[in-house]
């Protein structure tokens, strides 16, 4: 089932943030991997029920699988 890939990074300081490369502006930090993907969800969400109730086109999902590639540093 498409859709919306989120990338969720570790940061310096220890917390987390995320965003979609197919939503820009749709972003979200936290302190913990699990709490920033949670809330990064809710805000593609919410963007997406923005964009059709203010009649603006919706992206369509572009996703339909994801891998990460682990290399020795």
């Amino acid at each position: 089932m498409p859709g919306y890939a989120i990338l969720v990074y570790g940061d310096e300081a220890g917390g987390f943030s995320s965003y979609s490369p197919s939503l820009p502006g749709v972003v979200a930090a936290a302190s913990t991997y699990d709490e920033c993907a949670t809330l990064m969800r809710e805000a593609v969400a919410f963007h997406l029920e923005g964009l059709r109730e203010a009649g603006d086109p919706v992206p369509e999902p572009d996703v339909v699988g994801a891998e990460v590639v682990v290399v020795a540093a």
